[in-house]
């Protein structure tokens, strides 16, 4: 952690895996992001790694299953080396910066590459789950194509915390990839999340996710999401830059 900085890792236990692959999960756009990697985290069965915490976060206490928890938090698990970073809470606008150079500082050392997801409002209802990946090396360049994942064409922008990381990580020299997928932009979208996942992220990290349940349980996920979407449409449209066309979040 930089000495002036507001937001800092604290970890809970150490890192078991060898140069694992984060993948970011933080509320964007139908919320695919939080969707995939909540699914992606249980399903491996991650342990909880540590916690991001900072003053710039909404003072709020987050829970599950009737147990008080850290709203902003990081798994890892070794087989597949991955690590997952998750919120219960969208990130506001004033914390972007802040967390972003917390996991440039304090983890960037214990992961290889990064794989951040950002959704993209769908056209149509066939549009939903499309998925196109964008890359700061020309290493994960040829891994999005060998995985069957198009790249995106023509010029764009990703914003929010997502493209925060991505640009810094771009400009820290650290391998990532964005995963630009079509989704429903009014609610949160299970079924893009799936899509994502089968359609990326299991060939590009190589695990193996039952996704069946982000269809069976959409209503309940949609639901329980609801408030987060809520929350992080008003950061949007407090945000001045959200307005601008071709950004994905």
């Amino acid at each position: 952690m930089t000495p002036d900085s507001s937001t800092s890792f604290e970890k809970t236990t150490e890192l078991g895996a060898k140069s694992p692959t984060l993948i970011e999960g933080l509320p964007g756009l139908g919320l695919v992001a939080a969707i995939a990697v909540d699914q992606v985290t249980n399903q491996l069965d991650l342990d909880q790694h540590g916690t991001i915490v900072s003053d710039d976060f909404p003072s709020v206490a987050a829970f599950d299953d009737g147990r008080v928890r850290d709203p902003v938090r990081v798994y890892a698990g070794e087989n597949p080396a991955v690590m997952t970073l998750q919120s219960d809470i969208p990130i506001p606008p004033d914390a972007v910066g802040s967390l972003s150079q917390c996991i440039l500082n304090d983890l960037a050392d214990e992961f290889e590459q990064a794989i951040f997801l950002a959704g993209a409002p769908a056209e149509s209802e066939e549009d939903i789950g499309e998925v196109v990946g964008v890359a700061t090396t020309d290493s994960l360049e040829t891994a999005l194509t060998d995985a069957g994942i198009a790249l995106a064409d023509g010029s764009g922008v990703v914003g929010g915390v997502t493209g925060a990381l991505l640009a810094d990580c771009y400009h820290d020299d650290i391998p990532a990839a964005v995963l630009i997928v079509r989704s429903n932009p009014y609610i949160p979208d299970p079924t893009a999340a799936r899509a994502v996942i089968e359609e990326a992220l299991e060939p590009l990290v190589e695990f193996d996710i039952d996704t069946q349940e982000l269809l069976e349980q959409a209503e309940k996920i949609q639901k329980q999401k609801q408030r987060i979407a809520e929350q992080l449409q008003q950061y949007q449209q407090q945000d001045q830059q959200s307005p601008m066309t071709g950004m994905y979040q």
